[in-house]
């Protein structure tokens, strides 16, 4: 049986939930098809065979960080309660106004990165607030999980050259890049970050939005080494996405290093 880790999922409070699905299909135009609570992801995660997700928190402002990440914590180790190998990234946000509490903090939660979403936070990745907070990631071996691409002209805040930029800057960086590197901006992802040392890609949000064709072309300039399986639940859900996931035509062991060993080696599990 194929072992599979979502390397790309969002929860909120049940209290939240609705409120916040709600706003992100707004966000996006989309339908977001779950209702974004860590109990339907546990739920929807067993149903589809998924052993394992990654929790990535937003925060559109600086005083919702604290309470977003102790929730997080709170999500994965009732998770790992349930038998999930469950890790969560920590929200941040540009106003911040001290990273290294706020990281080392995240850290004492058992968190393992951070998530910055430039387009929904309104800052450019390589905007000149964010440069401490990956000084400081490196040091603590900390990923950073950046939201990457948008095709809207207003929201260019996450753009690939951008991501490029801080690579340049932070050699030690480790990064991922999700959406295969920028959701519907893929030219620019393979122009700016193919072949680029510390970036891992994930595929979130990337396999209803192209042919199968298209997506493998991709994993190909990007390397199947380099890319881990994601959903962005609560947009979809697992067991749809593997659907979608299994019209690629990959070999056993590139199934394998994308659906889990990839996430494996980069997190530091077993299974």
């Amino acid at each position: 049986m194929e072992r599979i880790f979502d390397a790309h999922a969002h929860t909120y409070p049940k209290n939240l939930a609705e409120k916040a699905t709600r706003r992100l299909g707004e966000f996006y135009n989309f339908r977001v098809m779950h209702e974004g609570t860590v109990e339907d992801l546990c739920r929807t995660s067993a149903e589809a065979g998924v052993s394992g997700f990654m929790i990535l928190g937003v925060a559109t402002g600086a005083h919702q960080v604290r309470n977003i990440n102790e929730t997080i914590s709170a999500e994965i180790h009732a998770a790992r309660e349930k038998g999930f190998f469950a890790y969560g990234c920590a929200a941040i946000h540009q106003d911040t106004e001290d990273f290294a509490a706020e990281l080392d903090h995240a850290l004492k939660l058992g968190l393992t990165g951070i998530k910055l979403h430039p387009d929904i936070q309104s800052v450019a990745i390589d905007d000149e607030r964010l440069l401490p907070l990956y000084a400081l990631a490196a040091e603590r071996k900390m990923p950073v999980c950046f939201h990457m691409g948008d095709d809207r002209p207003e929201y260019r805040f996450s753009e690939p050259q951008r991501l490029a930029r801080v690579l340049d800057m932070f050699a030690d960086l480790t990064v991922i890049a999700t959406h295969l590197g920028g959701w519907r901006a893929w030219d620019e992802a393979k122009t700016y970050l193919a072949g680029r040392k510390n970036v891992v890609f994930d595929l979130s949000s990337v396999l209803w939005a192209m042919e199968p064709e298209t997506a493998e072309a991709l994993l190909r300039v990007f390397g199947v080494e380099n890319v881990m399986f994601g959903t962005d639940y609560p947009v979809i859900s697992a067991k749809d996405y593997i659907s979608l996931f299994d019209r690629l035509r990959l070999t056993e062991r590139e199934r394998r290093a994308i659906l889990w060993d990839n996430a494996s080696h980069l997190l530091g599990f077993e299974g």
